[in-house]
C-alpha cells in the first residue's frame, strides 16, 4: 500500500490520497488539497472527503460504527480512513488516518498516521480515540464492489450520494450488486426503478416498480413514480389506477401528497390520448 508523509494540518489529503491510491487512483496529496483542504479551518471536513471521492468516480461507504465492521474491510483486504480525537471531548484534536491492518495476536491496528507508515496501536487506545470522533469511517469502493460489512441502507444512501457524479455503466453496475445482495429489499428496488427511470428506461423502471409493489402494495411514492412510468409508456387507464390508489392512502397533510395530486391533475390532461384497449405491460 502506499504511503503520503503528512505534512502541517494536512492529514485529510494524504489519508485520501493513500485510501484513493490503493483503490488504482493516480493521485498525491498536493492534488487533494484544493478539493479537501480548508485553510480556514486548518484542516479537511468530512463531506469534503467524501466527495472527492465521488469526484474520482469510486463510492464512500460510510461503515458502521463499530469495530467489527472495520476489521470486516480489513480482513477483506480494504484499507479504512478514519477520524480520531486525539485530544480530549472538550479540547478535541481531531485527526485522519488510514488502518490498514490488525494484529490479533498483538491486539493492536496497523494504521498509516501521519508521518508515521507503519504505526502499531493497541487496539483498546485506539477504539478511545475513534470513540471520541463518533467512530466515524469509510472505505472506497469501485461501482459494483459491495464492502465486506454492507448494508442495504447505507449502500443505497452511498450510491445515491454518488450517482450523479458516476458513468452511467458505473451505476448501473452499482444497482445490480445491490439487487443481486438484496433483490427483495424494498428501498433497493425504489431506488433501482428510481435510477431507470431518471435513465429512461421504462421497461425495467417498471419491473423494479412491479416486483416492490407486489411486497408493499401500500408503498405511496412507489405507486406514484410507477403511475409515472405507466403514462409515459401510454398506459394512462392503468396509471390512473395506480395514482389513485397511492391518493387513497394520504392525506392532505402528508408531504406526498402535493406530488401524488399533481400526477393525478397530469394523467387526468393526458387521459385524452388514452386507448384503454391499448395492451399495456
Amino acid at each position: 500500500m502506499p504511503f503520503f508523509p503528512q505534512s502541517d494540518y494536512q492529514c485529510g489529503p494524504a489519508a485520501l490520497a493513500t485510501l484513493l491510491a490503493t483503490a488504482g487512483v493516480r493521485v498525491t496529496p498536493a492534488d487533494l488539497v484544493p478539493q479537501v483542504y480548508v485553510a480556514d479551518l486548518h484542516g479537511s471536513l468530512q463531506a469534503e472527503l467524501l466527495g472527492a471521492t465521488r469526484r474520482h468516480e469510486l463510492l464512500p461507504y460510510v461503515l458502521a460504527p463499530d469495530l467489527s465492521a472495520l476489521f470486516a474491510e480489513l480482513g477483506a483486504g480494504r484499507p479504512v480512513l478514519v477520524l480520531q480525537n486525539l485530544g480530549f471531548e472538550n479540547a478535541p484534536a481531531w485527526h485522519y488516518a488510514v488502518v490498514v491492518g490488525y494484529d490479533a495476536e498483538r491486539s493492536r491496528v496497523i494504521l498509516r498516521s501521519g508521518g508515521e507508515r507503519r504505526r502499531l496501536e493497541p487496539v483498546a487506545r485506539f477504539a478511545r480515540s475513534w470513540q471520541r470522533a463518533e467512530r466515524w469511517a469509510f472505505v472506497a469502493l469501485d461501482p459494483g464492489e459491495l464492502p465486506a460489512s454492507a448494508s442495504a441502507d447505507r449502500y443505497v444512501h452511498a450510491l445515491a450520494g454518488a450517482e450523479s457524479l458516476l458513468p452511467r455503466a458505473a451505476a448501473d453496475r452499482a444497482y445490480a450488486s445491490a439487487l443481486k445482495a438484496w433483490p427483495n429489499d424494498e428501498l433497493v428496488l425504489f431506488a433501482a426503478a428510481g435510477h431507470e427511470l431518471g435513465a429512461g428506461d421504462l421497461d425495467d423502471a417498471a419491473t423494479h416498480y412491479r416486483s416492490l409493489l407486489a411486497r408493499s402494495p401500500r408503498h405511496a411514492a412507489a405507486l406514484n413514480n410507477f403511475a409515472n412510468v405507466l403514462a409515459a409508456q401510454g398506459c394512462y387507464a392503468e396509471a390512473r389506477a395506480e395514482v389513485d390508489a397511492a391518493l387513497a392512502l394520504i392525506s392532505p397533510g402528508d408531504e406526498l401528497y402535493a406530488s401524488i395530486a399533481d400526477t393525478a391533475a397530469t394523467l387526468e390532461r393526458g387521459s385524452a390520448h388514452d386507448d384503454a384497449r391499448a395492451p399495456c405491460h
